[in-house]
Formats: structure tokens, sequence, C-alpha cells
């Protein structure tokens, strides 16, 4: 257990005192009239104050104090940014300044009702006329320079992050305007904004490996979604031909710079379209949505100016890979293939599938120099049991995925509605869990089902957000843009 450190003891002590005399230090209610961001605009070319000309009534984090006898500057943090008050004696009365603003620290929450003016040296400031502790801070703030550093601490205790470090904040501003945008792109698109289950009983959708509950009532098991797609194509067979869902999606996987076990995805389904039309949308929506954010469509990310300008490259994964090796894989045979893998990875198992052995290739000699934004089309059919086959050659798909600075971003399909290929390509993947393969997908009948009623043609698309907030923040891992990204147990030392 975490021991009661000696400054935390002293504000105790502080928090009895103010108690004592009759100050309640986590009231109930201030009413904020006033921002600091607000104000800093508002009063930008403002130099001559009259007294009281322009009240204010605010509310923010102590951040720093610089006492000098009778008065004192405070720096506060609110929600918007921070901005300098000044307190004196004689204005707010002997109690309040002996009382409550002495017993005061860093960290603690105030409201302020006082004044603008301008310092001797041009510093828009904040006359304090009254004065109220609104939270009394009990553990001292980590020191901004010295105390949270630690990316793990930073992490594991992303309130005090959030806190020093203010270009955190920045990040997360960014990715709430960026989902509203990507919403307002879709819905300016006549895309319906749906819901659907998060407990399933049977998962699908993505190969992954999902997590597993119980539900007592019913004493069955269930899954957290791995993805939202055969529900939101039943959808589509019901006869909404525009659908998307912005939800958290659960994989049973480990965690790294571009995984987190728990993640944000973007699923958008259209009728009457095929995976072509799912590359227009995408790009025009990533484009639009760094548009709005920074006010043009070049990016900088870890070093690399990217242009999302459209329309962005498109080739296939086989091109891809002949162009960095020379290999051309459509006349390789298998035992070449391998060859080649086994270079890379003396482990890979001899009766890996062809479709996976070409896909490993791409991982290898493509995936890390895919900087600017790139479709990668036609993927082998081993891989993509959700895909329909390309009408010239049936070992292909007519899928996609996007990478942009070296992350892969999404993933779409020209979406198979053929029943029965459908469930062929299922029961294929049920005999490869069989056989070993933990992430090969389920059988769903009902899903067979829905598609036995009919569903038109349809192009789908899924955009992983976390992913594409890393990309529009210039940050290296998931986890810069998590709020609370999954760590291990804290241990004690």
């Amino acid at each position: 257990m975490e021991q009661i450190s000696e400054l935390t003891r002293q504000r105790i002590s502080k928090l009895e005192e103010l108690r004592k005399a009759g100050v309640d230090p986590y009231p109930r209610k201030f009413q904020i009239e006033d921002y600091s961001e607000e104000l800093t605009r508002k009063f930008s070319d403002t130099n001559e104050f009259n007294e009281g000309q322009f009240p204010v009534k605010m509310a923010g984090r102590i951040m720093s104090v610089r006492e000098h006898g009778k008065t004192a500057f405070l720096n506060i943090q609110d929600t918007t940014g921070n901005i300098q008050l000044y307190i004196r004696k004689d204005r707010i009365g002997d109690w309040t300044f002996n009382e409550v603003f002495k017993k005061l620290d860093i960290g603690d929450i105030i409201g302020v009702e006082g004044w603008v003016f301008r310092t001797r040296t041009g510093e828009l400031t904040v006359l304090i006329e009254k004065l109220s502790l609104l939270t009394k801070s009990l553990r001292p703030l980590p020191e901004k320079w010295h105390g949270l550093k630690d990316k793990e601490i930073r992490y594991r205790q992303r309130y005090a992050d959030l806190i020093v470090n203010p270009e955190v904040k920045k990040v997360f501003l960014i990715r709430t305007k960026a989902v509203q945008t990507i919403r307002a792109f879709l819905n300016s698109k006549n895309f319906m904004e749906v819901e659907t289950p998060v407990l399933q009983p049977i998962y699908g959708g993505a190969t992954a490996r999902p997590f597993i509950t119980h539900h007592n009532a019913l004493d069955m098991n269930l899954y957290l979604r791995i993805a939202d797609e055969l529900y939101l194509k039943r959808i589509i067979v019901g006869g909404i031909d525009r659908v998307y869902e912005i939800s958290k999606d659960f994989r049973n996987e480990g965690m790294d710079r571009d995984h987190n076990p728990e993640f944000t995805m973007l699923e958008l389904y259209q009728a009457y379209a095929d995976y072509n039309d799912m590359m227009v949308i995408a790009e025009e929506m990533i484009a639009y949505t760094a548009k709005e954010i920074f006010g043009n469509t070049v990016i900088n990310y870890q070093g690399d100016e990217i242009d999302l300008t459209p329309p962005w490259r498109r080739i296939s994964m086989l091109d891809t890979i002949k162009e960095a090796t020379g290999l051309d894989v459509k006349s390789a045979s298998n035992e070449e293939l391998l060859k080649i893998a086994f270079e890379r990875d003396p482990e890979i198992p001899k009766t890996t599938l062809r479709g996976k052995l070409i896909h490993f290739l791409f991982e290898e000699f493509v995936e890390p120099n895919l900087i600017q934004p790139t479709f990668i089309t036609d993927h082998p059919t081993e891989i993509s049991p959700l895909a329909k086959k390309k009408t010239d050659d049936e070992s292909l798909t007519e899928r996609f995925e996007i990478f942009i600075g070296r992350l892969e971003l999404g993933n779409a399909f020209s979406e198979l509605n053929d029943p029965i290929d459908q469930k062929e390509r299922l029961l294929d993947q049920v005999k490869q869990r069989e056989a070993g393969d933990e992430e090969a997908q389920m059988m769903d009948e009902d899903f067979i089902r829905a598609l036995e009623y009919g569903m038109p043609p349809t192009g789908g698309l899924g955009v992983g957000i976390d992913r594409l907030i890393m990309l529009l923040t210039d940050m290296p891992s998931l986890r810069d843009v998590i709020f609370f990204p999954h760590m291990r147990p804290e241990t004690e030392d």
C-alpha cells in the first residue's frame, strides 16, 4: 500500500484547519462566466483598463504562486488555458487572506471574482476581489519538467498528465474534433449512424481472438465483439442502404505502438457500391477531416511530410512485392515463396497457406516503406473470407487496405453477398480453427440466413480511429491518443 508522504500530511493538516475556520474545502458549485482563452483573445489589443471596467468570474487549478508579503501573483489553469491572478490583502480582507489564501497549495482549485488589467510588464491579469476555495488538493502535482516524463506513469495517471502537460490535452481536443468531423462528413453523404451489439453469441467480421464473458441468466458464454461487420451487413439486408458505426471493439491480443485490446473503429457500408467507391469515400473523408482541423491536407508524421490530397495511389499487393523484391508472386511456386519467407523468419510453418505467405512477404518487404497515402488492393482469397473474388482471378479478392505514414489505417471490401460462397469460406475458416488457428473466424448460421434473404451489392470500409488520430497528431504510439490505455498491473517496489 502506498505510504502517505509528508507533503500530503501537511495538506491534510491545512484541510483540517480550513474546516475549523468554517471553510468548506469541497463546496457544491461555482458559476463560471469567463475562461482564460476567451479573456486573452478578447483583450489581446487592449492595453488601458479602468478599475472594475471588465469584471470576470472564473475558476481553475493553481499552477504557481509568488508571494510578496501582503500581495501575491498566482497562475491558474482552466479547461482552455492559463491566466495570471493578482491578490492583495487589502482587497479580499484579512480573514480571507489569512484563513483561506495562506492555506492554499499548488494544485488547489479556486474560484475568483475580480476584473482584468495589465501589469507593468504587459501581462493580462485578473485582480481578485473575491476568493473561494473549491477543491483542496491533497496530493502534490508532479513537477512539470522532472516529475512526469516517465511514459508509463503518464499513461497510468492520465489525470496528472493532462494537468502538467498541456500539449496532451491538445491531442485529445484534436481527437474529439476529428470524430465530430467524420460524423458530419458521413451524415452529409446520407449515411445513418446505428448501434450494434457489443456482446455477441458468435463473434466474427475479423481475424482475431475474442474476450469471453458469461451471461448468468441465460447460462451461456458471450463474446465482446471483435468487429461490427456482420451485424451492419444484416442492416443492409434489411433495406437501410447506408449505415455506419463508430464504436469500441475488443481483441484479445498483445499491446504495442499500434495495438490496444480495446480500440475505436469506424465501420461503414453502402449498398450498390464496391471497393472502388470505398476508396473514394476513404480518401475524401480523411482529407476532409485534416482540412477541417488544420486548414490544409498536408501534415507531418514522425519526420515525414504527407500529402493527403486525393486521389491516392492504388496498387495491388502482388505488384508492390514485385517492386520491392523483383519476385513475380503470381508465377512463383509455393516453395519459392516459402523459401523467401523462411529467410526472414526461420520459424514460419512449412504448411502456411499461400495467401498468408504472400501477406507475410508484403508485411516484411513493403509495409515499412509505405509513407504517402496508398491503397493496397487485391488481397489473396485465403486471407479475405468476407470479400468478393475478382472476376478475372479468383485467387484474389476485391479488397484494399489503407497505408499512410507506415500505419495500416483501414480495410475495405466489395462485400461477399453470395450466401453459398460465404458459407463455404466460413467452413474453411472453421477447418483452419480446428487445425490450430485460434484467430480464424467462426461459422455464423444466422448471418448466412440473412444473406439468403438477399444482400445487394455492397461496399464496406473500416478505419481505425485511434491510428488515424496518431497520424493527425504526430504521435508515435496508440497510447498517446487513448485517454486510458491498457497497462500491466502496478507492482509495489
